[in-house]
Order: C-alpha cells, then structure tokens, then sequence
C-alpha cells in the first residue's frame, strides 16, 4: 500500500480528531519514554509533518495547523516542512498556547496522547478557552500505514569494570534517599534512568545504547522491570539478581493500581503525564520530584570519569586521522562521503560501538544549519576554500564522546570577516574552559563567559552553550546545562559540552566543542571551595582560522598550551604522517 501523500495524513489526522469527539490534536516529537531520540516506529512528528528535527511538536486544528520546533532547527523546518500545509514557529518565542489561543476555535476540545507527553509540557501548552482531553490511543499511530515495528534486540551487561558501582549499590543507595524523603516507590520512566540503575544497555535506540523500558523502584531496593520479556536473556536476568522482577509491558498499568495508598514519586517535567493519572486513579498519592537517577547518573564515580579520559583520548586519535585525511581529499569529497570515512577511522578502533548522534557533516551554507543532517538530497562537494563544520561522537563502553571541529579546506586564506567570527567563537570555549567558579555555580551563571567575545561585535547564537553528557548513554543528559536560563548547580563529577557558535544563515556556520569534566579547583579556600573545568576533548583548532591580533595573551597562552597537551598525549597514537600533520597543527602561535 503506497504510503499516502502529506495532504492525505493531515487530512486523516483531522479525521480522527472528529471521530475521537475533539476539534484538534496534539503531536509530539517524544516517544513513550519522552527520549530525545527516538527508534522508527516512533517518529510520529517525521511523518506527520515532514519535520525531523530531535525536538518539537505539532498542533492540527480543523483549518490551520502549526509545526513548533527551537532555534537549532528553525532552518531545518522551514527546509522540510510544506508551508502551505503547516505554519511553522519558534516554540520559545511564540510557544504553542500564544498560537493555540488565537487560532483555536471557541471552547475547542484538543485531543493528546499521555503517554508522549509530560504533565509539564502539556502546560506550556495549554490556554484558557481550550480544554486539552487525554485520548486512550495515539492518533498517529491510528493514521500512519506501514508503521515499522519495535526492536527485539537482547539486554546486555555493562560490567561494573566500567560501571563502577553494582547495580544493587546503585539501588540500595536511592531507596535510602526515597525512604528518607517518605516516598514507598518512585517511576522510572527513562530507559537511561534504567540503564544507569541496573548496569545494562542495549541497541533499541540508534546513538543511544539503552534498552526500551520502564520500572518502579521501591523503598526497600527492589525494583520492577517492565521490558519485553524476549530482550531478557539467561545472563542477563542472572546479572540483574533476584530483587528484580521482570514483567511484560503490558502489566504496568496493574501494577500501577496495585500502589493504591501508596506515596509515588514521579518527575512532572520527565515521566509521561500516563503514569500520575493513572496512580491518581488507583488512589496514590502523587509526589512531584526528579527522576532519583538523575543527579546520580550525571555525578560520575571515579571509573567513569577515568573512562571518558581513556574514550576521549582513542576517539581523538579517530578524529585526528580523519582531519588529515580530509586536508587532501576535501576538494573531491562530499559531506555524506566525509561523515562516513569519519566512522571508518573510529569503527578500526574495537571498543567502538555506535555513533553518540548522527553526524552533522556540513558545509558551507549547510553550516548555518545548526543541527543538519546530510541527505542524499542535500549531500554537497565539500571543495576547496570552504569552511567545513563537524560535529560527530562516539559510544565506547568507558563512555560517550560529542566533538565540533570547524576548518577551512585551503588552499586560499580565509576571509577576514570569517576569520574574525571564527576567533570569538574559538575565545569563548577557552575562556569558558579555563574557568574557575565557587561550589553553587550554576550553568546560567557562567554562560555569558562563552558568548562575550561575540557579544562584543554584536554577535551571538541560538542555543545553549553546553548540556550534559552521559557514561557510554545519551550524549545529551540532564540535568545540568551550561545556558542562560539553567539554574542547576554545577558538581564534580559532571561532563558537559562547551560549544559557543556562530552562523550566517545562507553563508555558513561555526561551532567549537568540547567536552569537559568538572573537577575540585586548587583555587579557594577552606570556607570556600571551587570547581573549574578538565578538558577531555583532544583534537586541535584550525589555526589558520586564528586571528591573533583578536585575542588576549592569557587566551593565546590558553591555546598554546591546549596544543601542546594534544601533540603530548595523541601524538604517540598516530601514524608517522598524521603525527607530523599535528605537530604542525599544534605549533605555538605566531604572535606579531
């Protein structure tokens, strides 16, 4: 059966809408976990809309209906989705309820799948004048033909040599703090969340190495499992012990009504609002709280942060070989073909599991798309005298990598105007990287330090300049972020990006990261600790990209000796010929 035109599922989603006694309906990006990706047979939104952006949502009304995305993606969606089906905006600066409100009519129903959606954003998007009612089906999933099916891939083991910790440590650990808090169970909705506690991962998700399911933690540190029974093998329910007791997803909602009287701790802003309207009418006691894994799984042990130095350092090596590599062939070389040899350079290296994200591989006006993802239809010629943007990582068992690299291919200078962005760009990450701040600190606060140097030219970017980064689980992870409206403490033990960026929509776009580790500072005192950051990344800049005259000593010195570190320590991994390439591109700069 062809699969029909973006007219006719509109068309049939409105008709739905009708059947189900509503005037509208709701279509989030996020799955039943709220993942930020997601497998095919949940890509709801891509096949509504045509939009395939990692966040985002749409609203069908029976006359108008609007795609709603951030500013990474608002190119991308005005390059995918059909205008004349679908109103697009930026869901910061013209949220859902502002457009629900003026184009909803009277007393309008909307229609929402609880399962997708969390009760915090379902009340971003609600306004007075529209009643939002929970459907016992999702529409998409009703209209979309050939819908693929869900994964059969087994759970595996993730050793405590890389772990750190047991499983039932882990367990025992944040049954205590719910015990403590008064709390007889909490919901683990995030397959991440599950992963972390009981030392497993898996292949359901592309990127992210976690096995789709969900679980109750109980005060007494035993925990219910809920995964399709087939993904359990031998081993693996050997590994999870007797405390955990492995039950088919279909019997979450008896176990739900079984917490009758219960206090249950849910996270409104990361679990399914499903799960709290379903306790309330088993007659539990909804407590709102974080996910208890969350700041557990963010704060990294010991093992895992000396595995993300071990995983930076071998992907490194990877990345290292493939800018050589691309100074002599960019000329011929398209960015798919550029995307894929990056993953042959770390796909020699056998710890290498998986892609962290799909590869933005991305030149010239490409660039400015600040999360593009290279199609067959758009896959350009890199060429010569071109500025080239790579933002690609890895998945390694001691943990997962998320690098950008921004170069020009040569042979001519650069010109000066995108030297000139480039250098601020380049003073904020070393700035923002060579920072030390007091215990308490939060992101928000030292997210101008990123953004100053642009700032100083009337310049910014559009996103956030960092956001967390899990051990060998999704590269991005809350729920610490380094950005202006992130109100969360920074902790040792917390792996972040530090990417500040910049782009000339239609000409190009520039982004520099790296991972960093907070760590305990030298710096303070007894009554006033600090923290500053350990760079993990260890791939060079573009020096010819470098205007010295920009920037200040400290910040030159900064950079000398960033270079010189990577010379140190990647250099003994490279091939004679790549080893020469980096000892030129690491060379102190020439300061006139």
């Amino acid at each position: 059966m062809p699969d029909p035109s973006p007219e006719a599922r509109l068309k049939h989603l409105r008709d739905i809408a009708s059947d189900a006694g509503t005037d509208g309906l709701i279509i989030p990006r996020s799955d039943e976990y709220l993942n930020e990706y997601v497998p095919a047979c949940a890509e709801r939104l891509a096949w509504v809309t045509g939009f395939t952006g990692s966040a985002g949502l749409a609203i069908i009304l029976p006359d108008r209906a609007c795609v709603f995305s951030d500013g990474r993606y608002i190119t991308q969606m005005s390059e995918e989705v059909d205008p004349a089906l679908w109103e697009q905006r930026h869901i910061i600066t013209a949220p859902p309820s502002e457009w629900l409100k003026e184009a909803a009519p009277q007393n309008a129903r909307v229609g929402y799948d609880p399962r997708v959606i969390s009760r915090d954003a379902l009340r971003q998007i609600g306004t007075s004048g529209v009643t939002l009612v929970p459907l016992d089906f999702n529409p998409a999933d009703r209209a979309w033909t050939g819908r693929p099916a869900p994964s059969v891939a087994p759970a595996l083991i993730h050793p405590e040599h890389y772990a750190g910790e047991s499983a039932a440590s882990k367990r025992d650990r944040l049954a205590a703090s719910l015990r403590d808090s008064g709390y007889d169970a909490a919901i683990l909705s995030d397959p991440t969340s599950v992963a972390w506690l009981l030392n497993i991962r898996g292949t359901d998700i592309p990127c992210t190495p976690v096995c789709l399911c969900t679980a109750i933690l109980f005060a007494n540190a035993k925990l219910s499992l809920f995964i399709a029974p087939e993904k359990i093998t031998p081993d693996v329910k050997k590994w999870l012990g007797n405390d955990v007791t492995i039950l088919s997803q279909d019997r979450q909602e008896k176990a739900l009504k079984a917490l009758h009287g219960k206090t249950v701790l849910t996270d409104p802003a990361g679990t399914p609002l499903w799960y709290a309207q379903k306790l309330q009418a088993a007659g539990a006691h909804v407590a709102d709280g974080q996910d208890p894994c969350v700041m557990p799984r963010a704060t990294k042990n010991r093992t895992e942060q000396t595995g993300a130095r071990i995983a930076h350092l071998r992907d490194a090596a990877a990345v290292c070989r493939f800018l050589y590599w691309l100074e002599s062939n960019a000329a011929t070389t398209t960015e798919m073909q550029a995307a894929e040899q990056l993953g042959r350079f770390r796909q020699e290296n056998e710890e290498y599991r998986e892609e962290s994200f799909t590869a933005i591989s991305a030149a010239g006006p490409h660039g400015a798309i600040m999360h593009y993802h290279v199609s067959q239809e758009t896959d350009r010629l890199i060429g010569s005298d071109t500025l080239y943007l790579i933002d690609s990582g890895g998945q390694y068992p001691e943990g997962t990598t998320d690098i950008t690299r921004t170069v020009w291919t040569g042979p001519s200078d650069p010109p000066r105007h995108m030297q000139e962005a480039w250098t601020r760009v380049l003073i904020g990450n070393l700035v923002l990287g060579a920072t030390r701040f007091p215990e308490g600190t939060t992101g928000g606060n030292l997210d101008c330090l990123a953004r100053h140097a642009l700032w100083q030219a009337g310049q910014d970017f559009d996103h956030g300049t960092g956001h967390g980064v899990g051990s060998f689980l999704s590269v991005h992870e809350g729920p610490a972020r380094i950005a202006k409206t992130s109100s969360v403490p920074l902790v040792a033990g917390m792996i972040l990006s530090n990417e500040p960026g910049f782009y000339e929509p239609g000409a190009f776009g520039i982004r520099l990261e790296t991972l960093v580790l907070v760590s305990p500072s030298d710096a303070g005192t007894a009554q006033r600790h600090f923290l500053e950051f350990e760079t993990l990344t260890l791939v060079p800049f573009d020096l010819r990209l470098v205007l010295p005259e920009l920037m200040s000593t400290h910040e030159l010195d900064l950079l000398d000796a960033y270079h010189a570190r990577i010379l140190r320590e990647v250099g003994p991994l490279l091939p004679a010929a790549e080893r020469t390439w980096l000892a030129h591109g690491c060379r102190p700069i020439n300061r006139k």
